[in-house]
């Protein structure tokens, strides 16, 4: 057995998408560090080891449990890339503000820019559909499944945690809407 028989496109896109997620975090990082030196506080800061974990452990699911020569579904693929194109939108729309982490910083606006216009969470909505369809572009519809349902779990929590941070600011701004 060679390492060739151990490397196949989902070990390949798996690594891919951990090199993509480290960049993400280093600007989420960044960001995280000028929010707070501008006066932002972090909150449920307990929670961010969670959201980690589950991230690293779908990666690591693709990586380690789908066969190297699984067949490849190239329309996920693409649909897979395309989800990137999203993802990076939503990105963009938060600009500063996006990070990992749950960050306020109070007086900042909420988005409302992008796909923000149009539902209140996209990232999460974007993770959701990527953490199912990446898995069943190689036939793994059980892992999809899986790790979707457990995503799903952990991203109820965060929103809960995250719009709890907005509140007061979604309410501050209402009321300097209504003035």
């Amino acid at each position: 057995m060679s390492p060739y028989d151990l490397i196949g496109a989902p070990q390949l896109a798996a690594m891919l998408v951990l090199g993509q997620r480290g960049l993400e975090e280093l600007y989420s990082a960044r960001n995280t560090r000028r929010l707070l030196a501008a006066g932002a506080h972090e909150e449920a800061s307990f929670y961010y080891p969670v959201v980690a974990a589950t991230h690293l452990a779908w990666i690591a699911a693709i990586f380690f449990l789908i066969s190297p020569d699984a067949p490849i579904v190239w329309p996920l693929i693409a649909y897979y890339l395309v989800l990137q194109v999203v993802r990076y939108w939503v990105i963009a729309s938060l600009g500063p503000f996006w990070t990992h982490r749950i960050i306020t910083l109070p007086g900042a606006p909420i988005a409302s820019s992008g796909l923000y216009r149009y539902i209140s969470h996209p990232n999460y909505a974007v993770t959701i559909v990527e953490t199912f369809v990446l898995p069943l572009a190689f036939g793994a519809l059980a892992l999809a499944v899986i790790m979707t349902a457990l995503w799903w779990v952990v991203l109820r929590v965060k929103i809960g945690l995250e719009d709890a941070a907005l509140a007061t600011r979604r309410e501050s701004q209402r009321s300097a809407a209504t003035k």
